[in-house]
């Protein structure tokens, strides 16, 4: 049994549909979805739909005036857990992800006084939809950029579906959640929660 199943966590969603609020988002729905599959196992926290907010391109932790980076990743460096929600657009993941993961790639240059990026002991997990197949290469390129830039990923940390391929059904518009999606946002909510749990008790050893 784990020890520190009560320990409280925080987690922040990042989503990265291209359309803004208020329009319906798949990937807005799947990342609630896995925050209250979260909020089963003591983690409270929010989601960001990122395509609000004026993220500046580029590779740097501030872009300067109107940049809205800096206080989103505040959010996230004050979090345990990052969860990164996108759509598949031309089998690849949505533009906005990718902004993401290059703001993320700073965080390589960031480190404490002991020489640990200050992201290591964060575990991050993945969230995919779309209407073709691809869920697993875009999975498989958003892992590598969340391990590149310090984070921690839990065994089965990515939930998804995809829909028949060149048809207009979106993960939205079902009557209900597929099983299985269901069961796949559990167990990575489950093995998150559980991961983060155990680096907050034993962090990485310094560099």
């Amino acid at each position: 049994m784990d020890p520190n199943k009560n320990t409280p966590l925080r987690a922040v969603a990042l989503v990265c549909t291209l359309s803004p609020s208020p329009a319906p988002s798949s990937s807005q729905l799947l990342a609630e979805q896995t925050m209250a599959a979260l909020a089963e196992h003591g983690v409270t926290g929010k989601t960001i739909r990122i395509a609000d907010h004026d993220v500046k391109t580029g590779i740097s932790t501030d872009l300067g005036d109107g940049d809205a980076w800096p206080e989103i990743r505040d959010t996230i460096l004050g979090c345990d857990i990052l969860v990164l929600s996108t759509p598949i657009w031309l089998g690849h993941p949505a533009s906005i992800a990718q902004k993401v993961m290059e703001r993320l790639n700073a965080e390589i240059s960031e480190t404490d006084d002991e020489g640990r990026m200050l992201t290591y002991g964060k575990v991050a997990a993945v969230c995919v939809v779309g209407n073709e197949d691809g869920a697993h290469k875009v999975s498989a390129d958003l892992y590598q950029g969340l391990n590149d830039a310090g984070f921690s990923l839990a065994p089965n940390a990515v939930t998804y579906w995809v829909g028949e391929a060149m048809q207009k059904t979106d993960y939205q518009d079902l009557d209900k959640t597929p099983e299985k999606t269901a069961a796949t946002t559990k167990t990575l909510a489950a093995n998150t929660a559980h991961l983060a749990r155990q680096l907050k008790a034993n962090p990485y050893p310094p560099s």
